[in-house]
């Protein structure tokens, strides 16, 4: 398995010549500003389409770009991977018209009809058209059992306006896309942490729609941010994600789960957020350190370099745009904590996020906010391990 990083900025170009290792084994993940959706002739994805004509390419809008432990904005973050013996198959659909969990059980079953030997699935979403967690559940659904499936929603930095996946190579906003990696010799890594601890008691989902949610303990929920934000309620919803909600599930794991808010409604005074809240489930305002995020951060870099040694390999960094407006200045810390605990023989590229997906110990298929979440692989053939 060959690996090639990189990053393209306007005026300058590419920081490395791209290899020319197109081939139908070969993924191009690229990770870029919302504003590509309106620059379909952009030059570096121009110069990629170009250069793989036969190549898989798949990739989103970001909060952030990463390549490494360096973070950017309004620049390309682009890995090459030519795999030996794994298979690349890259799926793609239009949310308009379907439920999230039907968007996430027709991608799952169209990769699931290239092989049972999908080993993972990374799926990259629009971040502003989709409910994350019936996605991820109709994902985990209809891929073959013992699939990983990981990911991420898109974003748009701070403004929830706007976000693009990639679609035959071209940015379309309202689609979804399922890259598939096929084969016995692909060796997977995986974990998602946090790092953030409740703020004020826990309260009552009194009323919740999806991933709206209207009120807690009968108030309603934009009410409860005014009285703990102050005059950053004014800011909303940007401001809301140094307040994430943390909420208990109700499928009787008395596992917590921390939600980003997506928007504000001023008229309704409810909150959406970019997973669901189940009405009936306890909530509660959650809040961090800086050294807790980045701690947090680490320990997700260390745990996949335990579970997995894949030799030559990539991780996907999948990050929280809430992280990032957190951690301000120091939000590269936590990049460079992965980094370091993952070595020098896995380079790293990855975005800032509107939502994480990953994969539970169960094997269902799950969204997180808030997290930092690192999938590495790569390719071990069997005959050599």
């Amino acid at each position: 398995m060959d690996v090639f990083t990189g990053r393209w900025v306007r005026g300058a170009g590419w920081s490395a010549a791209l290899p020319g290792w197109d081939s139908a084994r070969t993924l191009v993940l690229v990770f870029g500003p919302s504003a590509l959706v309106d620059e379909p002739d952009h030059a570096g994805l121009a110069d990629l389409r170009r250069t793989y004509p036969v190549a898989s390419l798949a990739g989103c809008s970001t909060a952030g770009e990463v390549l490494g432990a360096e973070l950017s904005d309004d620049t390309l973050a682009v890995a090459v991977v030519r795999f030996a013996t794994t298979r690349v198959v890259v799926e793609t659909t239009p949310v308009e018209g379907r439920g999230s969990d039907d968007v996430g059980r027709l991608l799952g079953k169209r990769l699931a009809e290239s092989g049972a030997d999908l080993a993972l699935a990374l799926v990259l979403s629009d971040g502003l058209a989709v409910n994350g967690s019936a996605l991820g559940r109709g994902v985990s659904e209809t891929v073959p059992a013992g699939a990983l499936v990981a990911g991420g929603l898109a974003g748009d930095g701070p403004r929830f306006a706007r976000t693009w996946v990639l679609v035959d190579g071209v940015p379309r906003a309202g689609a979804v896309a399922a890259v598939g990696l096929f084969g016995a010799d692909l060796e997977v890594g995986h974990a998602s942490r946090g790092g953030w601890s409740p703020l004020g008691p826990e309260r009552l989902v009194t009323r919740s729609a999806g991933t709206v949610l209207h009120e807690l303990d009968g108030r309603p929920v934009l009410d409860l941010y005014r009285e703990y934000l102050g005059d950053l309620a004014d800011g909303l919803p940007a401001t809301g994600l140094l307040f994430p909600l943390g909420v208990r599930l109700l499928d009787g794991s008395g596992r917590e789960v921390v939600r980003t808010i997506l928007g504000v409604d001023h008229d309704t005074r409810s909150i959406t957020y970019a997973g669901e809240i189940p009405q009936g489930a306890t909530a509660q305002l959650m809040r961090s350190t800086t050294d807790r995020l980045v701690d947090g951060a680490e320990d997700a870099g260390q745990q996949v370099r335990r579970d997995a040694d894949a030799g030559d390999s990539l991780a996907l960094l999948v990050s929280c745009v809430g992280r990032r407006q957190y951690l301000g200045q120091r939000t590269e810390e936590e990049l460079e904590v992965v980094v370091e605990a993952l070595g020098p023989r896995t380079p790293a590229v990855g975005f800032y996020s509107y939502g994480e997906l990953t994969t539970l110990p169960s094997g269902a298929c799950h969204l997180e906010n808030q997290t930092m979440t690192v999938t590495v692989f790569g390719e071990r053939p069997r005959s050599a391990a």
